[in-house]
């Protein structure tokens, strides 16, 4: 046995021994070093018996009053022209808007604050309550707005925060790595100061790295520059980043518009790079957003994907009531793997002008309203961790705002709602659903929790019917829990304790009921949706890529709110297909490559091809298509498979399809 077969057998013996993926698909998450948070020094955001304090703005102003969440005067004061600052006492848990007035009464400027509940004891290692932060965006090169971020995340009981990097930041030149002074190693460094999991995102290819005429919003033309600098980021960020999704949303055009075939190749070269830098880290599914769809699983499948993720991850920005209807194909496509939902949210209109874009008043409210629906929704549906869309202040071109925080880092209501959720579900585990008879609108979801550091039975529960946000928070449904059930204590939305106890009736607006350990047993629970089963699988270090221009992809518009790419070709024209093998192993392997299947009356030429390729080599296999007319609908067969034998190195697989109109065998299923 030579050195370089001795070194990938160690690597590949590494990889099982201590790789983040057990055999039953369960993910061992990386234990860091936390402690529990604390609001001091931290501007607008206090925890209960702290006294809140604001600054005065400049201007004609007399006095100040204080608003809570329902727009009710809580406290008031004159102001001096010597005053810089107000001091408004200790306030209750919640959310306060305060405003400076004029003489006559007007609102010359307002700012905000939040009063938390006090932490207890540090966010549990397994906590599903997680947030994106993009701070090293947010922030560029400010560590001082870095550590805000990262603080108030802790400090709203988060346990993974997503951070997010531009590839062509990072490596400017072919090899040629930034210093470890750019603001992804600072906010990386600040994140786990903080007692932060970073799940890191990457997108933005150099040009030097992507075809001519190609966007950097598309993979790279040559796996192998993702391999290596997949490789190059495990190294540099081991122990500081524990999770790295590969791309992000690449299956939408804003992010390449690739087709599920191209996402399954680029997720294999980069689950290897991954791994080569470090067999610990936890590689994700290069994230799909929109609608999740049957033909995006089909080929997930068939392309034998599950080997090289560890979790699955999707994005969403449906309805909760929606969640569990539309993930079935996310099931399937997961093989047993945990679920992230990485980015999650609906977003509201804005109202004020930019760069504030601030939400209207009943805006707020209904956002924060919505973040424990989504939450507890997202969990039952299948979700091992979910991530809300977004901490800091961001607005899309369409004026829709989806941030936790204003510009200046101050807190929105939706904020104050995130840290009742990250205290009370604190390490939580879905037990079921309790379905109310005769009430369809009732949401009433039970878990099993440490609140405060102490185990409980928590349920989460409110009323809404489907709708958009016009239509939410007019629904109202009576219901009482059973006797057995011994209540604990009642939160609201914002973790304000309801000194009246459960309430007689439901609305929009959540409430947290704490039981004893074990009494949700006393409810007939409806189960969440079982994990899929676990499909074992072989890693192999050869990998088949089919490399069209971005120009013939094109989304086929099949299911409302999808997004599902296919490659268009034209029929009756010779078309040359761009196939490619590449051997990311450490030793040369040989093998045999051929088209095992493809439609009657297609041809392709050749079929099959002997190859030799070197440790880290790449070989193009060229390949002539032809595509007869024919009668075409969505069950006529567009699928082509190759599939390689490489003895011990393994069988590679190749799957992808050929449309020549959108719609052409969409519900076809692999050969």
């Amino acid at each position: 046995m030579n050195q370089a077969q001795t070194s990938y057998i160690a690597a590949a013996m590494l990889a099982l021994l201590f790789g983040a993926t057990a055999a039953d698909g369960t993910v061992t998450e990386p234990a860091i070093e936390r402690s529990v948070p604390n609001a001091r020094e931290l501007p607008a955001v206090f925890v209960e018996g702290q006294v809140v304090t604001a600054p005065v703005p400049s201007g004609a102003v007399t006095h100040w009053r204080a608003l809570d969440d329902r727009e009710t005067e809580v406290r008031t004061g004159d102001l001096d022209p010597s005053m810089s600052q107000i001091d408004l006492g200790p306030l209750g848990i919640g959310w306060y808007r305060i405003e400076f007035l004029s003489e006559d009464g007007e609102c010359v400027a307002w700012t905000t604050a939040a009063v938390l509940g006090r932490p207890l004891a540090p966010v549990p290692q397994d906590s599903p309550i997680c947030i994106d932060s993009a701070t090293a965006w947010f922030a560029p090169n400010d560590s001082a707005k870095q550590e805000r971020f990262a603080r108030l995340a802790a400090l709203a009981g988060v346990n993974w925060i997503r951070d997010r990097m531009r590839w062509r930041d990072v490596e400017p030149q072919p090899g040629r790595f930034a210093d470890a002074t750019t603001t992804y190693d600072l906010s990386a460094d600040l994140q786990a100061r903080h007692g932060l999991k970073v799940l890191q995102v990457f997108h933005g290819t150099p040009r030097w790295a992507v075809d001519d005429g190609e966007s950097s919003g598309r993979y790279p033309a040559d796996l192998r520059h993702a391999y290596r600098f997949c490789r190059a980021m495990a190294s540099r960020y081991k122990g500081r980043v524990q999770a790295w999704e590969p791309w992000n949303e690449a299956n939408v055009a804003t992010f390449g518009g690739h087709t599920s075939d191209e996402m399954c190749s680029y997720q294999k070269a980069a689950y290897l790079g991954f791994k080569a830098g470090d067999p610990n880290l936890i590689v994700c599914w290069n994230v799909s957003t929109a609608v999740p769809t049957m033909l995006h699983t089909r080929l997930i499948l068939a392309n034998e994907t599950w080997p090289y993720f560890d979790t699955y991850n999707i994005h969403t920005y449906d309805w909760p009531d929606s969640y569990e209807r539309l993930w079935g194909p996310v099931h399937i496509a997961a093989c047993g793997r945990p679920i992230w939902v990485t980015e999650s949210d609906r977003g509201l209109q804005c109202v004020g002008p930019e760069p504030w874009c601030e939400l209207s008043r009943e805006g707020e409210r209904q956002k924060a309203e919505f973040m424990a629906q989504s939450y507890a929704s997202s969990l039952f549906a299948g979700a091992d961790r979910h991530f809300h869309f977004i901490l800091g202040n961001y607005y899309e071109p369409s004026k829709v705002q989806f941030g936790l925080l204003r510009l200046d880092q101050t807190p929105r209501p939706s904020y104050v709602a995130m840290a009742a959720i990250g205290r009370f579900l604190a390490g939580a585990m879905c037990l079921g659903r309790w379905n109310l008879t005769g009430q369809p609108d009732a949401q009433v979801y039970a878990f099993r929790a440490e609140p405060d550091g102490k185990a409980r039975d928590v349920l989460v529960a409110w009323a809404e019917k489907p709708g958009d946000w016009s239509q939410r928070g007019k629904t109202t449904v009576p219901w009482s829990l059973p006797r057995a059930v011994a209540v604990d204590r009642v939160y609201d939305y914002l973790g304000r304790l309801l000194e009246s106890g459960v309430p007689e009736r439901l609305q929009s607006t959540p409430v947290f009921v704490l039981l004893r350990s074990g009494d949700a047993s006393e409810l007939s629970l409806e189960s969440p949706p079982r994990r899929s089963e676990h499909r074992p699988g072989e890693i192999c270090p050869v990998v088949l890529q089919l490399h069209m221009p971005g120009s013939t992809s094109v989304d086929v518009e099949q299911i409302a709110w999808a997004s599902d790419y296919e490659h268009r070709v034209e029929p009756e024209t010779e078309t040359v297909l761009p196939f490619y093998a590449y051997n990311f192993g450490d030793t040369a392997v040989k093998g045999r490559i051929t088209v095992d299947h493809a439609p009657e009356g297609w041809r392709l030429e050749p079929k099959a091809w002997n190859v030799t390729l070197e440790a880290m080599g790449r070989t193009a296999l060229p390949c002539c298509f032809f595509m007869p007319g024919r009668d075409r609908d969505k069950t006529s067969d567009c699928w082509i498979r190759l599939r390689g034998d490489f003895g011990k190195a393994g069988r590679p697989v190749l799957v992808f399809r050929l449309i020549s109109a959108p719609g052409e065998g969409y519900d076809a299923p692999p050969p």
